[in-house]
């Protein structure tokens, strides 16, 4: 796949998807790669893979299922064709953990307070 099919350029933003990347199995690790790539290049990323968390200020969550396992990563927008991953987590339970939101909005205010 070459550079020039990108539409949007995904980065990590210090440790905090990382942290969460290298303790997953080889198979959520390709199934995570294999959804971020996909987010790069299409134009119209359907609901299923990255969805706008209700009431937060620009904070999205990309989804990830492998097997039975769901498997969530924060990400935020900058200047609109960056997208910047916050923390990740295996989602256990029908409803996202509050703290976990609250982690992904302080990481986003952390990103750009430290742009300006």
């Amino acid at each position: 796949m070459g550079e020039s099919r990108k539409i949007r350029t995904i980065i990590f933003y210090k440790d905090y998807f990382s942290e969460f990347f290298v303790k997953q199995k080889s198979k959520v690790k390709d199934k995570i790669i294999w959804t971020l790539e996909l987010i790069e290049e299409l134009h119209r990323v359907p609901e299923s893979y990255l969805k706008h968390m209700e009431n937060t200020d620009g904070l999205y969550e990309i989804r990830i299922q492998q097997g039975s396992d769901i498997y969530r990563i924060f990400c935020f927008f900058d200047q609109g064709k960056l997208v910047v991953l916050a923390n990740g987590f295996q989602k256990k339970t029908q409803k996202t953990p509050k703290q976990e939101i609250e982690k992904a909005l302080k990481i986003k205010e952390e990103y750009f307070n430290e742009k300006k």
